[in-house]
């Protein structure tokens, strides 16, 4: 059998089909945008033509949302970006189709037959298929209507993923946006308005949800603008760097099918932009050229130099690697669209909810070269600062005056901030364990430093660091260093990596950080100092001293006296991210990224000593005493006004319109225990208890749980009904370690304790009605899930906390 070969067009021709127009004349009277790919816009029939120079020609293709839905919690922000893929234009007959080739499987050999099987074992993927409409030579003009006019960013996927309704396309209410569609010489630009309307139906599922309604005039059309990029490939001359743990470098990775038996098979390289200098032998050298950033002219004084310091930071890392004038930050200049491919662009963007900032590249995936770089800062992050502000220092004693402590502490934020995203953009990940280093470095996020000063007054002067810290220094001389000649580079960055560990300066990142049950005590968000009880304890004390002072000089006078709640949500959970730090060291492992004869630790436990001394600072923060809310307070916040409804912003309630004193407790209480009571961590805690009996186990944590909420006397009723919600909390949580810990041991040790209690609160008499019904209550709920089938719920679920991070977002 022959395999079927597409018809070249000349083929075609000679079978009687009409030879299509020059593009010359087929695009006579249209607008040209000239360009890269140069773009023809029809105005009578609304049609926009692309002309491909020349197919075959590889280039980075990319979507991006230039008018966004405001909503963080869906995720469609304006200036979002969408990972670059690698693509050409393969002419078929008539057809011109959009490939993307696979860089996920590559051949590292020079022989074509060896690269040929390793191509055709993998699956590329074709993006589109164009027509064809006039021809010039090698160059083809093509339709490309269709493919602008279209949701191409997966906005209705993202409305989907977040249950915001069913929407589609609407074809009559979307057209090109010809303001955003332009040609330059190394990029081309197309842009589209599009409305999504929802589909109707008896499916509740298909209405527009929530979060739509909060920021949509009419939400069953949502109008967004979205942009299709195409970018010409760098030119020659750029060497990828090898990435290897510990760098603190994102990265591309790939399978090279190639490799010799015994070499790795998966290459790593990072991810950095492009910087040399004109002497590489120099102790300081020029650049060829520097690395520039521009700062969107929508951000407001005093916030644009807030930003504008914070970013410019960097250049100490780059004149410490040897480099002299070669990163700048500037206003964008008038008139720049900030989507233009050729910039480098911070965005200062607002939406209807706090939420994340993040800094985005554009990213060459054959070899990690930073195309563009593109930042989005939330302008909610300095409107929640302040508020935590405002609930620190309760600074609105005197009328007119507000201390100056306020806006430095914003601003000192807001300057951190714009370095943290930007350092994203220069290749940079998280570095969880640089604020047990000293600050080491601005990709950790920072919990600010509060102290007090020696007359018990809350201090924020030092809440976040100024500058580059030292750990950035080593990782942008690993990144960007550019070596002299005859140096052995591969020796040179290992020495650069194993100076720095020489002098405490290491990495470890997201996956060490972020997940519940994570294990090593220094590497998380939001945390401070190396011993996590200790300053937990002092977190306890700057929180204590805010609520005793807190009340309505926290607020504006004429606003009103509700409003006090919502500072002070902030301030009574000041502590819940030392908390999760603190959390970790039971069970805990300090470890690093060890490579073989680097002389780095594989792993070390935490001390039996420093697991005691972190359980005994959670306990103190389950003291009914720390939870309980001044009685003066309390007497102070009435029920919201209308125009200021309850929101997830403040605590849940049980009294409905009236505050509720108890739902603080129960929630800052539901923190601690689910950090205590956590699967994966008390699996080590048997695990280590059996490999080193001197090691706490998980027994012996959950005993001194129930002293704590069981055993604890109460002063008042106050602290009594707190008490009560602790215990049942402590049952809700143990009930799903039995239920559901993947270990057995642990389901064992939980029942166990179960069984105790029930028993316990079964055998009690005496207290008041409140603690009969107490033990009453969960006499039976032990009991009842005992007894249970596999679907019981014996007890309600807690109140939600409220969002916490990103903090101060």
């Amino acid at each position: 059998l022959v395999a079927a070969r597409p018809m070249p067009l000349h083929a075609a021709e000679a079978h009687g089909s009409t030879a299509p127009k020059s593009i010359q004349k087929f695009t006579a009277g249209m607008q040209r945008f000239d360009g890269l790919l140069p773009l023809y816009w029809d105005a009578g029939k609304g049609k926009l033509y692309l002309e491909v120079p020349t197919p075959g020609q590889s280039l980075l293709y990319f979507t991006t949302l230039t008018r966004g839905l405001g909503s963080n919690d869906v995720g469609l922000d304006r200036g979002q970006v969408a990972d670059a893929r690698l693509v050409h234009f393969d002419r078929v007959g008539p057809k011109l189709l959009l490939v993307q080739p696979n860089q996920a499987f590559r051949s590292g050999s020079d022989n074509p037959d060896e690269q040929l099987a390793v191509s055709q074992s993998f699956a590329s993927s074709v993006l589109w298929g164009f027509k064809i409409v006039a021809v010039s030579g090698t160059q083809v003009l093509v339709d490309a209507t269709d493919f602008v006019v279209r949701d191409g960013h997966g906005a209705i996927a993202a409305l989907a993923r977040a249950k915001q309704g069913k929407f589609r396309l609407n074809a009559e209410r979307s057209a090109v946006y010809l303001p955003g569609t332009k040609a330059f010489p190394r990029n081309t630009e197309m842009e589209t308005t599009v409305t999504l309307t929802h589909e109707t139906g008896n499916d509740p599922g298909s209405e527009p949800g929530q979060y739509v309604r909060d920021v949509t005039p009419t939400p069953d059309a949502i109008t967004l603008n979205e942009r299709y990029s195409f970018v010409a490939l760098p030119p020659p001359g750029y060497t990828p760097r090898v990435s290897v743990p510990g760098d603190g470098y994102f990265e591309i990775a790939y399978t090279d099918d190639a490799a010799p038996l015994g070499a790795p098979l998966v290459k790593h390289f990072i991810i950095r932009q492009r910087l040399q200098k004109k002497d590489p032998g120099a102790a300081l050298s020029d650049p060829v050229k520097p690395i520039v950033y521009y700062l969107d002219r929508g951000a407001p004084e005093p916030i644009r130099e807030a930003l504008l310091s914070g970013a410019r930071w960097w250049n100490q890392a780059f004149t410490a690697a040897g480099y002299r004038n070669a990163f700048r930050v500037e206003l964008l200049p008038e008139g720049v669209d900030p989507m233009d491919a050729r910039y480098n662009v911070i965005q200062w963007v607002h939406r209807a909810t706090r939420g994340w900032s993040y800094g985005a590249a554009i990213v060459d995936p054959r070899t990690g070269e930073i195309i563009k770089a593109n930042i989005t800062l939330g302008s909610l992050r300095a409107r929640y600062d302040y508020l935590l502000a405002e609930g620190l220092l309760s600074p609105y004693a005197k009328p007119g005056r507000v201390p100056d402590a306020m806006q430095r502490f914003v601003m000192a934020r807001l300057s951190q901030l714009a370095a943290h995203e930007l350092g994203h953009t220069l290749g940079l990940a998280h570095n969880y364990i640089a604020s047990s280093q000293k600050r080491a470095s601005v990709m950790d996020y920072p919990a600010p430093l509060v102290n007090l000063t020696p007359s018990g007054e809350i201090d924020l002067s030092d809440a976040y660091a100024v500058g580059i810290g030292d750990w950035d220094k080593v990782s942008i001389d690993y990144g960007y260093q550019d070596f002299a000649p005859g140096t052995d580079v591969p020796v040179a960055l290992d020495r650069i990596l194993g100076d720095a560990r020489s002098h405490g300066l290491t990495f470890l990142t997201d996956q060490d950080a972020r997940p519940a049950g994570a294990a090593e005590p220094e590497v998380n968000l939001w945390d401070n100092g190396v011993d996590m009880a200790a300053e937990l304890r002092s977190v306890m004390k700057v929180r204590a001293t805010a609520l005793q002072h807190f009340g309505a000089n926290a607020v504006r006078r004429g606003m009103p006296l509700a409003t006090l709640e919502d500072a002070l949500v902030p301030v009574y959970l000041f502590h819940r991210y030392q908390l999760d730090a603190t959390a970790k060291v039971l069970g805990g492992l300090r470890y690093d990224y060890a490579l073989r004869g680097d002389g780095q630790r594989p792993t070390t436990p935490v001390s039996a000593a420093e697991q005691r001394d972190a359980l005994d600072a959670l306990l103190q923060t389950l003291s009914p005493a720390a939870l309980a809310l001044p009685a003066p307070l309390l007497a102070s916040i009435p029920p919201r006004p209308p125009g200021y409804q309850l929101n997830r912003e403040l605590f849940a309630r049980y009294t409905g319109l009236t505050f509720d004193p108890l739902t603080p407790p129960v929630t800052a209480a539901d923190l601690t225990l689910t950090n205590l009571l956590q699967p994966e961590r008390d699996a080590r805690l048997v695990e280590q208890h059996a490999a080193d009996p001197a090691l706490p186990d998980l027994g012996e944590v959950i005993d001194k749980l129930i002293a704590a909420t069981f055993d604890t006397p109460a002063v008042d009723g106050y602290q009594a009904e707190i008490l009560h919600a602790e215990q049942t909390l402590l049952v809700q949580h143990l009930m799903d370690l039995a239920d559901s810990a993947d270990m057995p041991a642990v389901r064992a040790v939980a029942a166990l304790k179960l069984d105790q209690l029930q028993r316990r609160a079964a055998k009690g008499k005496g207290g008041d009605t409140a603690a009969q019904a107490q033990r009453f209550a969960l006499a039976s709920a032990i009991a009842r899930f005992q007894k249970r089938p596999a679907s019981a719920k014996p007890l309600p679920a807690p109140p939600t906390a409220p969002p916490g991070s990103p903090l101060g977002d």
